[in-house]
């Protein structure tokens, strides 16, 4: 069985970390790099390490690589491409938005994406002024939406709700006491 720690991404990190993800929207995604979506990967940094309210984890393997990622960010769902009630109930501010949560295909299913995520709700909680997580995903990507339906709510389908055109699906998780839902943290 390997070995995983999950940290606070250090700049010495990043690197790793843009690794992950650039695989992730080339190989699952097949998407590649698209700058509107993306410009957080080229400057992880700048998205998530300059403000207090945004933080990046990486997962690091036994020997010091980074196998997985999971960052978070006071921005909410903008409005287009998302429905505008989807981004007044999720407004910037607000709203911890999961982003990034992504691990090497030879470390999923050992629980890494689970504690990242556990991590990152324990994050938004401690920071106090976020009254929601949110987070939205792509069903084609293999895994993923099963992922988080057993974390997470479902607030819009687009598959079903919009007609399909992005056919991304928006999760919501509580925020329970110390951060902790049932399904995401660990007993103990």
């Amino acid at each position: 069985m390997h070995q995983f720690s999950i940290r606070t991404a250090t700049p010495d990190d990043l690197d790793g970390a843009r690794a992950v993800m650039l695989d992730t929207v080339y190989r699952d995604f097949g998407t590649g790099y698209v700058p509107r979506w993306h410009a957080d990967i080229v400057d992880p940094a700048g998205a998530y390490l300059a403000s207090p309210r945004h933080t990046l984890l990486v997962a690091v393997d036994g020997e010091g690589g980074v196998v997985g990622t999971g960052a978070l960010d006071s921005r909410g769902p903008g409005a287009p491409p998302n429905p505008r009630w989807l981004a007044e109930r999720y407004p910037s501010g607000e709203t911890a938005q999961l982003r990034r949560v992504y691990v090497r295909p030879g470390h999923r299913r050992r629980g890494i994406a689970r504690e990242l995520v556990a991590r990152l709700v324990e994050f938004a909680v401690a920071d106090g002024g976020y009254r929601a997580v949110y987070l939205h995903t792509d069903p084609a990507v293999p895994g993923a939406e099963a992922f988080w339906r057993s974390i997470g709510t479902v607030v819009h389908d687009e598959r079903w709700d919009d007609g399909g055109e992005q056919g991304i699906v928006h999760f919501e998780i509580a925020l329970g006491e110390r951060g902790c839902v049932s399904p995401v943290c660990s007993p103990g």
